[in-house]
This record gives structure tokens, C-alpha cells and sequence, in this order.
């Protein structure tokens, strides 16, 4: 899933894109692409506006959705598991049963929609929470090692997939990295491999006080 500089990257397929259809034209003008991620059930939408200012909001339930419009709108349709809203993408996943080939036109249409009405991307009551990655006051140096390498080498890559990475915490004493695989790498058939092979490996290779990596699944949790 993860393509780590630690091995060659694979050709990407080439972008795929939709402008409106006929009836459309006229009413609003806007050009959508897609890009393919590792996850067959995940599609990356850049609908070339901005999404978030900053950060990133990850919605695997409708009930999450309610505080971002957009989310909330795609959410409504057939099909739809979970939506990732980051600066410039909107990664939308599928259930397992569903057919890219009907649920992706009725995704354009529902960002384009989305956008033509002019509301917030996510209501202006609604705090986000911190980065993860962020350097915190109180950070032990070996925090702050991990946090840099997560940030700087390893989140742009999974950001490329259509995802993010979130920290949520080290235990010193045993040597246990958590962390939490959002957007298209939520679910993948191999984020397995992407945590052990790419993020564990580089880890505990410039930070020996790392010993292993955990994912930590909210949707379970909660």
C-alpha cells in the first residue's frame, strides 16, 4: 500500500477525470479528477478547490459526518463507507459489494453539487482537533524523533495514497509505536504490510528505541 522510499515505485495508471455532462453546462463550471489508491475500495477526488484549510477529518460513520456538509452529502449516498477530507483531496471508500462504475458519477455529481451551493466544507462551530504530529510541549526526545520522521518521510507517501497517519502515543518501556491508518489506507488489504514493512522498518532503523509498531483501529474502538 505504502510506497516508502525503501522500495521502487510502482507506474501509477494514468488520471481519470469528468467535466459536467450536457444538461449541466452552463449552471457550473468545474473539472474533477480521480487518482486510483492502493485500497481497490477507496477513490481519491481532487476536485481542484481547496477542501480544508489545514489538516485532515476522517468520517467513517454517518453519524461523524454530521458537523462537514460535504461529508455528510456524500454519505448519503448508496454505498458510500467512509469519506477523508484533506487540503486539496476528498478520498471516498466504498462497501465491499459496490460497483466503482455506478458509485463514481453519483460522487462527481454530489461534489459538484456540493460546491455550487457554496457551503463550508465543515460547519464553523466545529473545533479540530490538534495534529498528531504535532510537537507538543512535555515531548520526550524520542517522541519528537518519531513524530519528525512520521511528518517528514513517511506522511507525504500515505497523503499521496489518498490517506493520512495518526500518532497515538509510545510506550518507553516497551518500545510500542500506535498508530492509526485513515482515509484509503483505513481497512486496506495491505496496510498490514504498510505498517510492518514500510513504517515499522524505518522507524526502528533511525530510532532504536523503537521496537514495533501497532495500528490502532477508532472504528473498532468505538
Amino acid at each position: 500500500m505504502l510506497r516508502l522510499a525503501l522500495r521502487a515505485r510502482p507506474a501509477r495508471p494514468a488520471w481519470t477525470s469528468m467535466s459536467l455532462p450536457p444538461a449541466m453546462r452552463g449552471v457550473r463550471s468545474m473539472f474533477i479528477q480521480t487518482e486510483p489508491t492502493p485500497n481497490p475500495d477507496s477513490l481519491k477526488f481532487l476536485p481542484g478547490k481547496p477542501v480544508l484549510e489545514a489538516g485532515a477529518r476522517d468520517f467513517r460513520q454517518p453519524r461523524e459526518a454530521q458537523v462537514s456538509p460535504l461529508a455528510k452529502k456524500l454519505f448519503q449516498l448508496e454505498g458510500v463507507s467512509g469519506v477523508f477530507l484533506s487540503t486539496d483531496f476528498v478520498t471516498v471508500s466504498k462497501k465491499e459489494e459496490v460497483d466503482w462504475l455506478t458509485l463514481k458519477p453519483q460522487v462527481f455529481a454530489a461534489i459538484m453539487d456540493f460546491y455550487a451551493e457554496g457551503l463550508p466544507v465543515v460547519n464553523a462551530d466545529d473545533v479540530a482537533e490538534e495534529d498528531s504530529l504535532t510537537i507538543r510541549e512535555g515531548d520526550s526526545e524520542v517522541v519528537e524523533m518519531i513524530k519528525e520522521l512520521l511528518d517528514l518521510r513517511i506522511r507525504p507517501s500515505v497523503q499521496e495514497d489518498g490517506g493520512d497517519i495518526k500518532y497515538h502515543g509510545f510506550d518507553e518501556e516497551t518500545g510500542v509505536v500506535l498508530l492509526e491508518m485513515q482515509g484509503s489506507c483505513s481497512g486496506c488489504p495491505s496496510s498490514s504490510v504498510t505498517l510492518k514493512s514500510g513504517i515499522e522498518n524505518m522507524l526502528m532503523h533511525y530510532i532504536p528505541e523503537v521496537k514495533e509498531v501497532k495500528s490502532v483501529d477508532m472504528s473498532i474502538e468505538e
